[in-house]
C-alpha cells in the first residue's frame, strides 16, 4: 500500500473590495499571508502594488469602482477567470457620512447608500452566477456598530448598514441549499484612518443638533488614533474564521461589539415582554 501523502488541497480565492487601506488592507495581508489567492481591488489600484510585489504568484490587483454596476460585472467575471474560481467575496468597501439627518444633503445620502448597500449589492449579484455554479463559497460583508444600535449623527450611515444586515439576511436564507454561506461582521471602534480618511461631514450644521448630532462628532474627533479595536489583528480573526468553516451569520468584533450587541438583545427581550399582551391583541381572535 502507498504510504505517499495525499495531496493537499488547492489556495482558496478570495475577492475583495476596498483593499488599499484600514480594515481592507489589513484583510489583503491576513489573506496572502494564510497561502491563499487573492483579486484586491480598489478605486486606485496603484495603492495595491506593493501587495502584488510581494505576492506575485498569488495577489491579483483590479480597479473597481463599486458603485459602477456595469464595471463589477466585468470586474467579477474576469476574476473568476484569473484562478477558475471564487471561494470568498469580501465586501468591504465603504465610507461614512457623519451629520444630523435633516443636515445632510441628498447628494451626500444618496452618494453614502451608493457605497455602502448598492454597492456590496452590485458585487453579490455579479459574484453569485459564479458561487452558484461552484455550489460552494462564502459572502463576507463588513458591517458596523452602528448596525446593531444606531447614533445621533449616524442615521444615513448606519442606515445603509441595516439596509446591508437585511440583505444578507435574506440572501443567507436564499443560498443555504445551494452550499453558499453568508458572514455579516460587526466591528466596534478600531483604530483605522476611518475617521480622517473616510468619513464624510454634514456641510450645513443646523444649532439645534448641537447636543446630539454636534455631540457625537465631538466624540469621534476625539476617539481617533485612541480606538480600543487593532485591525491587523481582527483580520487575522476573520481570515481564520472563515477558513475554519464554522463561521457564524453574525461575528462582533472587539469588546465593545460584544456588549453592545448583548445591550441590545436584552433590551429587544425586554420590549417584546413588555408589550406582549397588547401586541397579540392585534391578531384576529382564535376560533
Amino acid at each position: 500500500m502507498s504510504t505517499a501523502a495525499a495531496p493537499s488541497a488547492s489556495p482558496a480565492v478570495w475577492f475583495l473590495t476596498g483593499a488599499s487601506s484600514g480594515f481592507g488592507r489589513c484583510l489583503a495581508e491576513s489573506v496572502l499571508a494564510s497561502g491563499d489567492r487573492l483579486i484586491a481591488t480598489a478605486r486606485e489600484p496603484s495603492h495595491l502594488a506593493s501587495l502584488a510585489a510581494t505576492y506575485p504568484a498569488s495577489c491579483e490587483i483590479m480597479a473597481l469602482d463599486v458603485t459602477d454596476a456595469a464595471q463589477v460585472s466585468s470586474v467579477v467575471a474576469s476574476a473568476a477567470r484569473v484562478w477558475g474560481r471564487l471561494d470568498m467575496v469580501i465586501n468591504n468597501a465603504g465610507c461614512g457620512l457623519l451629520g444630523a439627518i435633516e443636515e445632510c444633503s441628498d447628494e451626500q445620502i444618496r452618494r453614502n447608500f451608493e457605497t455602502n448597500f448598492f454597492g456590496p449589492l452590485n458585487v453579490t449579484k455579479a459574484a453569485l452566477p459564479v458561487l452558484r455554479a461552484q455550489r460552494s463559497g462564502h459572502f463576507i460583508f463588513l458591517s458596523a456598530a452602528a448596525a446593531i444600535s444606531n447614533y445621533a449623527g449616524f442615521g444615513i450611515y448606519g442606515g445603509a448598514k441595516w439596509a446591508l444586515e437585511g440583505l444578507a439576511e435574506s440572501l443567507r436564507a436564499e443560498v443555504a441549499l445551494l452550499g453558499l454561506k453568508v458572514t455579516l461582521v460587526q466591528p466596534g471602534p478600531f483604530r483605522t484612518d476611518f475617521i480622517r480618511r473616510s468619513l464624510e461631514h454634514t456641510t450645513t450644521p443646523i444649532a439645534d443638533y448641537e447636543k446630539t448630532a454636534g455631540k457625537f462628532a465631538q466624540f469621534l474627533a476625539g476617539v481617533d488614533g485612541r480606538q480600543p479595536g487593532d485591525p491587523a489583528r481582527a483580520a487575522q480573526i476573520i481570515v481564520d474564521v472563515i477558513k475554519s468553516g464554522r463561521a457564524p451569520f453574525r461575528l462582533p468584533l472587539g469588546a465593545y461589539a460584544v456588549e453592545k450587541l448583548k445591550r441590545r438583545s436584552a433590551t429587544t427581550a425586554r420590549e417584546a415582554a413588555e408589550w406582549e399582551a397588547t401586541a397579540v391583541q392585534a391578531d384576529f381572535p382564535v376560533a
